[in-house]
């Protein structure tokens, strides 16, 4: 199985930058699509950003386009999750995703392996 492990959270003032990344390890081979989730403390986990494996495509939500970029390095087996001008909205645990097949990637059910997740805590 395709194991992600996310690193790159952090503390950040409102304004600032991050950058996070998810190594999948495993069998990687059959991997759709990477996708990014938040969970905020007492939020749903939500869709955050997607891209597509083989043609790199990219989803994002509303409320992070234009400031959020995803992006992938196949030789590596990486996506990473540049994020500019957060907000304290920002601030959740965000936790990537595999997803194995063709459909809506937006979905959250529909990803196979996760991530542990990592903060991000954007202060005011």
């Amino acid at each position: 199985q395709a194991q992600p492990v996310e690193s790159g959270g952090g503390l950040v003032q409102a304004g600032g930058s991050l950058r996070l990344s998810c190594a999948a390890s495993g069998r990687t081979f059959n991997t759709f699509a990477m996708g990014w989730f938040r969970q905020a403390p007492g939020r749903e986990r939500e869709f955050v950003a997607a891209i597509t494996w083989s043609s790199g495509v990219t989803f994002y939500a509303d409320s992070v386009k234009g400031r959020f970029t995803i992006s992938r390095d196949n030789a590596k087996n990486t996506v990473y999750l540049q994020m500019n001008s957060l907000k304290p909205e920002d601030t959740a645990v965000y936790y990537c995703a595999v997803r194995t097949y063709t459909g809506n990637v937006r979905v959250l059910n529909d990803y196979r392996y996760w991530g542990q997740g990592t903060q991000v805590t954007v202060s005011s």
